[in-house]
Order: C-alpha cells, then structure tokens, then sequence
C-alpha cells in the first residue's frame, strides 16, 4: 500500500509542543507519508522544540516579519500555502492546532485547496468573540471548515456538538499532556543565574495575551510588584514574550527589583523544569492551565475568561482577572492559606492520559482508510509529581 500523504502546518510554540507528539507518531507509522510545514510566525521558539523533540520540518515559509500583523501572517501563510500545494502532490489532509493565526491561515488555505482539514484541540470556547482575542475567532472559524475534529475534552465535545460542526468529532485528551510527561519523566533542570530554588517560594509567570496589552498589563505587573513585597521569601520568574510591545513595560516596572528574575523566553524543557520546581503559576496562557495540574501547582489565570473551563470546574485553576488588587488577593491566599493551596495543587488534572497523539494518528488513518487500528479509551492522567 502506497502511504497516504498528510500535511501538518505550524508556527508558533505551542503548536509545535503539542503536535511534536503526533508528528512522532505519524512518521513513525507505515501507512502515513507525513509532510511538516512550518510557517515561521515563531521560528527561533519553534526551532527550539523541534530539537528537544528530535523532529525535522520538511519546508519552512519564513513568513516572520517585525512588528508583523495579523493581516501580515495570515496573507503570508495563505500564499505560501497555496504555492506549496500547487506545485507539489497535495496532501490528503491537513491537520492543524488550536487557535493561532498560523492554524486558521492553514485551515482557510486547505479548503481552498478542498484538501480536507484535521482540528487537533478543537471545541475550545470561552464564548467571547473578543476575548482572548483574536484566537476564539480563529478557532471558531477552523470548526467550520474541518472534518475531523479531535476535542481535548468531554466540555469541547459538547461545544462542538452544540455548534452543529460538519465532520466527526473525538474526543482524545489533550497532546499537551503528551507532551509534557515524556518532558517531564527527564527531570529537566532549569538554572537560573541568581535564583535560589530552595531558599524561595517561586512564582512562575508568563504574560502575553493581545487582549493585555497596555493598560491591563501594567496593572498585572503593579500585581507582581505588591506581591514580592508583601512575601520577603517570594521570587518572580518572569520568562519575556519576544515582542517588545510585552516585553519594555515588563523591564520598565520589574527590571529593577532584586527578586524578579526576567529571562528571555525558556525553551520547552527548562519551562517544565520550572513548573516542577515553582510553587505556583500566574499565567494568561492557555497552555499552561493545562500543564501545570499534571505537575500539582495551582493555576491562577490573567484573565476574565477561559476556553478551557474544566480547569476551573476541577479546581486546578481560577480566573483572577487583570485588576491589580484581584491579582494580589488571589496570590496572597495561596501564599498564606495552607489549605487552599493543597485543594487546588492536589484536584485533579481533566485533560487526559497521555495518549492523545496515539488516538489522533489512529483516527486519521482510519478516515483515510489505510488503517482500521483500535482507538485506545479516553480516561485521565495520573498526576506526575
């Protein structure tokens, strides 16, 4: 049997950690001729994963730009795309990730191509167009071109579902969790020059998101600020989004305080090194709402909605919002209520087993029919301490 040509396109981290389990799967199956294209719209990041995951990409569209725009990417990916496609054997499906700019790009470009589309962390909704912006648009309007839809999670197939999708939706766990248990059984270190692990409680913070930009950052890092002042034993670790939109208010407010650490952005190892070693996160990432239960530590969350509500139904996580004085209360509680920080670094993690890639190359080969492999059961992971 001749394998069936596939495509999976990425650009930014978080896509490339949480396909880098599939990827490895796919081009490790014999009925599969896997194709990696990535876009570029983060490339020194995703280099850095490619090489902790010993993966290759097989074409690269160098779409980055400074300052560039969504306007920027989202033409780039789309034209690069669409010459890949037309002046090589076009692929039987293309699967993408989540909710970038670079996923939608891809998306879009395949179904003008009416090449099928596969939705790996589909069903995600915080049910505000504009918040977090523009991903729940993004990821809305990939629902509506897929036709295989791999949700994460009971709660996004019901979202799918209620959304009346086209194409099949499965429910396979999160890749993330994948991911980060092969990472994680490493015992990654993560070295910080200057910061004592043992002799600080550390808090491990990331801060990005558009919708933050501007005011509410600055009132999230004056939270940050109140904080290590009010915990003489607290450190910050405050790993710096390469955009300098993020990151000059972030050294304008921080850079000076002897116990915040601002680092250039971790590679994927080092970043789980610190989960395992911090004491709590403070995050408007979405991915890490659903790393850091798997490692027991709390999740407090910079924002005023969530596409991942099972975080905070389970109570590994709690939306804390932007305004200062919200973001001090909820840090300070855990700091200072034993209690409350057992309950939420002991709850149970709701995004899988570990085994997501598994189920996802099993569905595609199986839609592609070229292979009839049994599905393993969804359950959920162990926590890895």
């Amino acid at each position: 049997m001749i394998p069936a040509p596939i495509c999976i396109v990425l650009g930014t981290r978080p896509e490339a950690i949480k396909l880098a389990p599939a990827i490895a799967r796919c081009r490790r199956s014999s009925v599969l001729d896997t194709q990696v294209v990535l876009t570029g719209q983060h490339k020194e990041m995703v280099a850095q994963v490619m090489d902790l995951f010993e993966l290759q990409a097989d074409c690269d569209l160098e779409i980055m730009r400074d300052r560039q725009t969504l306007t920027g990417i989202t033409c780039r990916s789309l034209q690069g795309l669409e010459r890949l496609w037309q002046t090589s054997k076009p692929p039987r499906l293309v699967v993408v990730q989540g909710d970038t700019t670079t996923a939608f790009a891809a998306a879009l470009a395949a179904f003008y191509q009416n090449i099928p589309v596969g939705h790996v962390e589909a069903g995600l909704r915080s049910n505000d167009l504009l918040n977090p912006y523009p991903e729940e648009a993004n990821r809305r309007l990939i629902a509506q071109i897929a036709q295989l839809h791999f949700a994460p999670t009971p709660a996004a197939v019901e979202n799918l579902q209620r959304a009346a999708v086209t194409g099949a939706v499965h429910l396979t766990g999160n890749t993330v969790i994948d991911a980060l248990l092969a990472t994680a059984m490493r015992q990654p270190s993560c070295h910080i020059d200057g910061l004592d692990w043992e002799h600080y409680r550390v808090l491990l913070a990331t801060v990005h998101r558009r919708e933050n930009w501007g005011e509410p950052l600055q009132a999230i890092l004056s939270g940050f600020q109140t904080i290590l002042n009010k915990f003489p034993d607290t450190a910050l670790l405050l790993p710096m989004h390469r955009n300098p939109i993020v990151r000059e208010p972030i050294r304008a407010t921080l850079e000076r305080h002897p116990r915040a650490f601002l680092t250039e952005p971790l590679d994927y190892a080092q970043l789980v090194g610190a989960i395992q070693r911090c004491s709590l996160l403070i995050t408007d990432s979405g991915g890490l709402q659903e790393e850091a239960p798997s490692l027991g530590k709390p999740v407090l969350v910079l924002r005023e909605t969530t596409e991942r509500p099972e975080a905070i139904a389970a109570g590994t996580a709690r939306l804390v919002g932007t305004d200062t004085a919200s973001v001090v209360a909820a840090a300070s509680e855990l700091l200072a209520n034993a209690e409350t920080y057992r309950a939420m670094a002991t709850a149970v993690n709701p995004f899988g087993d570990g085994r997501a890639a598994e189920r996802i190359v099993a569905l595609i080969e199986r839609y592609l029919g070229v292979s009839a492999a049994t599905i393993p059961e969804y359950s959920l992971a162990e926590k890895l301490t």
